[in-house]
């Protein structure tokens, strides 16, 4: 089997993942996925894929990822790994489908509007 290459991206993250045969390693920027992901939440995130599909232990994955924050850079290697899924056997599009875990959430950051203190929330008005 060759390396699969597969993007996902969530807000301003974005994730490439390059899938090879082996023993279930989990590699992101370098680093061991538990150093780079402290919390369970975000651990169970990027490994739901594969979890689901029955697939966790058979794959060693190198995963380059930058841009936003944690969760969203989690997001996004959770969808790259569900669209290498899929490539590697039609049938595990049925099981991660239903799961929503192949969309691309498209809810990014509004923009902040001129006199205006953010997007949405406008200054005080005060009646003197």
């Amino acid at each position: 089997m060759e390396v699969i290459h597969k993007i996902g991206r969530r807000k301003t993250a974005v994730a490439r993942v390059y899938l090879a045969e082996g023993k279930g390693k989990i590699t992101v920027n370098k680093k061991d996925m538990a150093d780079y992901f402290t919390t369970a939440t975000l651990q169970y995130k990027v490994n739901q894929p594969l979890v689901m599909t029955n697939n966790d232990g058979n794959f060693d994955i190198t995963v380059n990822v930058f841009g936003g924050g944690i969760t969203g850079q989690a997001e996004a290697i959770r969808l790259a790994l569900s669209r290498a899924m899929c490539e590697i056997d039609a049938e595990h599009r049925l099981i991660l489908k239903p799961e929503g875990l192949l969309t691309r959430d498209p809810r990014m950051v509004e923009r902040k509007k001129f006199g205006q203190k953010k997007a949405r929330k406008k200054f005080q008005f005060s009646k003197r």
